[in-house]
């Protein structure tokens, strides 16, 4: 059995690999990676400028060519590719299946892309990704796959396995067998093990399974992805509006989706508008921050002007200052927790099965426990540390109002964006923490006018 090698990027191994390379000892570089992972020689090229990689590359084999590739980010792949002839993106597209050849060809200038196609040796994969270049990328036709293997209802089990014969060998990984009607219609899908166990003569109309879950083509990327992971399924089939069978989507292009989901995320929760990476330029990045740091920045003003209003306060009791950090970093800390848990479970769609009135009552209930706990505790702090009654009630019973806020704001503010069809990620960064820092401060300084107007 042909096994991978075990790969080990060490700095000896990096020092003698570039020492090769400026030598020109084709035959180190060719030894070193043969049998070696495509995903392993991805990141070893990361570690040298664009000519060598290229001279790397022509060393290997088209189909280990072709794998590195498609392992490449979209940004460094696109400028690579324009380092060769179309003859050669042809022969490294030739090996690909037809969903990954397409994203290579839409990197390409029209002019370029149009040379490609012509040079590819495969005319069928041509007008496949001819076919899939047509749709959004984000959405199904834009993520499936042309290859895959279907069975007419028809036929019997032994045509069955001679056309899985046939059909397999432009296809690298099977995880059913697809059944169509006359019309190549979906009617279901067939196991492997159904086929081997089933008489020769049955038909496949007798041992298929009509229950089958499929999606459109016109399904978006992140649905399907959500789709896939409640259904815990390896391939999903795709259907155009006539339900007629066109591809496939596997969980490895579903993978990628997953990882551009979670990254968009993490950028909107972390203020940043725009998918930009640590490498792109000072006013690209900058532009990505700008919009949620000045927002914070307007934020602050308004902090400003309402700690203004009660500054008469602040200099009849100077304690009062002491506390406004404490009050907004736990008012945004609860925001986000809340916030955070919501955007987790719209994501995977399984919650708020209750109705809402149940569920806005469970956050109220925690927020309610986790509340009291923290204003006993600055309570007891506040009496140990400044012997000050008045002042120890001001702030526990305005940071347990502010738990109380903070928790609906958090809870309230992803579905009302989710509702309106906004990421409610937005909900988990900065537009959180500006709002309750906002609340957190009118509510102390309302509770304690109050209280010490009463008092």
């Amino acid at each position: 059995m042909e096994t991978l090698k075990e790969f080990e990027l060490s700095k000896e191994f990096l020092d003698r690999f570039r020492l090769a390379l400026e030598e020109k000892d084709d035959e180190f570089v060719i030894n070193s990676l043969e049998g070696v992972n495509p995903a392993d020689i991805t990141a070893l090229l990361f570690e040298f400028n664009t000519e060598e990689s290229k001279y790397v590359f022509d060393l290997l084999e088209p189909d280990v060519d072709a794998d590195i590739l498609i392992e490449l980010d979209e940004d460094i792949r696109e400028d690579f590719i324009a380092k060769f002839t179309s003859t050669e993106i042809a022969s490294f597209v030739d090996e690909m299946e037809s969903d990954d050849g397409a994203d290579i060809l839409m990197q390409l200038p029209l002019k370029k892309r149009e040379e490609v196609i012509a040079h590819l040796e495969n005319e069928e994969k041509a007008t496949h990704i001819l076919e899939l270049m047509r749709y959004d990328e984000d959405v199904a036709g834009g993520l499936m796959a042309k290859e895959f293997i279907k069975a007419q209802m028809n036929w019997n089990v032994r045509q069955c396995i001679e056309q899985i014969r046939k059909q397999a060998e432009n296809v690298e990984k099977i995880f059913s067998v697809y059944v169509v009607d006359e019309q190549d219609r979906l009617a279901g899908k067939v196991s492997l093990k159904q086929i081997i166990l089933a008489n020769d003569d049955m038909k496949v109309a007798d041992v298929f399974d009509d229950e089958i879950i499929a999606v459109e083509t016109y399904v978006e990327g992140r649905d399907v992805a959500l789709m896939m992971q409640k259904y815990d399924l390896e391939a999903i089939p795709v259907v155009n509006a006539r339900g007629k069978l066109v591809g496939r989507i596997t969980i490895d292009d579903i993978v990628d989706v997953i990882t551009e989901i979670a990254e968009e995320e993490r950028a909107l929760m972390a203020g940043i508008s725009s998918d930009v990476e640590e490498d792109d330029s000072v006013w690209a990045l900058s532009k990505a921050r700008l919009p949620w740091l000045i927002i914070g920045m307007v934020g602050g003003l308004i902090a400003a002007q309402i700690t203004d209003l009660f500054s008469a306060d602040i200099r009849i009791i100077a304690g009062l200052a002491l506390f406004i950090p404490l009050i907004m970093a736990t008012g945004g800390n609860v925001g986000i927790q809340s916030s955070s848990l919501v955007v987790q479970s719209l994501a995977t769609k399984s919650a708020f099965e209750d109705s809402m009135t149940s569920r806005l009552l469970k956050v109220l209930l925690v927020a309610t426990v986790n509340g009291v706990i923290l204003g006993i505790m600055v309570f007891g702090a506040v009496i140990l540390i400044f012997r000050d009654q008045p002042l120890a009630s001001t702030v526990a019973i305005a940071l347990f109002s502010v738990v109380l806020l903070a928790s609906f704001m958090g809870t309230i503010t992803p579905l009302l964006l989710d509702k309106f069809g906004v990421n409610p990620a937005l909900a988990s960064g900065p537009f959180i923490t500006t709002a309750n820092d906002l609340l957190g401060l009118a509510v102390y300084f309302s509770v304690a006018h109050v209280l010490y107007s009463l008092g």
